[in-house]
């Protein structure tokens, strides 16, 4: 059993698509999710910026936002396992100089109930643990 990881780039910069699903399937491997389905949605400021401001009501475009789904939760047998989707915005990451490798993680981590904002620092002792342990996702801007 593996977790299929389904990218779609509408970003504009040009990624190295086979390592961020490998960055991805490695975090939810590190969990122990053996098996289910994530999007990954590489996305544009403006189009971050919209999602951004419908999911958050912050009207900026944000550098990570995951949407989780099944999660950890207990399925009917048979019923394929739907973690989520993660949207990275390669342009702001690239202006806050932060790893791409990095946000697939941290996206991917909150799709299994990780939080943040409320486990003291679980989160993101884990996700440096897991980003440790991949290569990078290399993303270059449109010439």
């Amino acid at each position: 059993m593996t977790v299929h990881v389904e990218l779609e780039n509408r970003s504009g910069h040009a990624v190295d698509e086979a390592a961020a699903r490998a960055a991805v399937a490695a975090t939810f491997r590190a969990e122990g999710v053996t098996s289910g389905e994530v999007g990954v949605v590489l996305v544009g400021a403006g189009e971050m910026a919209a999602l951004n401001a419908a999911h958050r009501g912050k009207d900026e475009p944000t550098d990570v936002l995951s949407f989780p789904l099944d999660g950890r939760d207990s399925l009917p047998d048979g019923l394929p396992r739907q973690l989520g989707d993660v949207v990275v915005c390669p342009e702001r990451a690239e202006a806050d100089g932060t790893p791409i490798a990095l946000l697939l993680v941290h996206g991917a981590l909150h799709l299994v109930g990780y939080d943040h904002e409320a486990d003291n620092g679980d989160m993101l002792r884990r996700q440096e643990a897991i980003v440790e342990g991949i290569g990078p996702v290399a993303a270059v801007r449109p010439s």
